[in-house]
This record gives C-alpha cells, structure tokens and sequence, in this order.
C-alpha cells in the first residue's frame, strides 16, 4: 500500500498525467467537477499508472478539492 499526493486540474483540452516527486503527482483531466467525473478519471489515470485495478486506489482525502491523498493498494 502506498499513499500518493496528486494536484488535479479539471476541463482541460488535452490530459496530462506528470510525475513531479516520488510520490506527487500532477493530473489534468478533461472532465469537469461534477458528480465525481473528475475524481473517477484521476483514479481512472492513476490505477493505470500503477497497473492495478480500479477498484485498488481510494481518494483518502480531497474529494471536493484540487490536492488529493489517494491510497494505492498493490
């Protein structure tokens, strides 16, 4: 289990996904912050990054912000 910081940027053109620190990371994504579509593209992003399913990464905290801890379950 590892717990990742990611700074998110919401209804971009282009997605971006950037590895800033060991364990930070810098996200944009195209959906906007409605009824958690950004948080489901953020984990959608990083389960991808890490190679684990989905259902292996949880927003621990920031739901309704742009920084997020994210437990990542490998």
């Amino acid at each position: 289990m590892m717990i990742v910081r990611v700074k998110v940027k919401t209804g971009v053109r282009r997605e971006k996904f950037l590895q800033i620190a060991e364990n930070a990371f810098e996200v944009q994504v195209r959906e906007k912050p409605e009824r958690g579509a950004a948080n489901d593209r953020v984990r959608a992003l990083v389960a991808g990054y890490f190679s684990v399913p989905l259902k292996n990464v949880r927003i621990v905290s920031g739901h309704h912000a742009t920084s997020k801890l994210l437990k990542v379950i490998q």
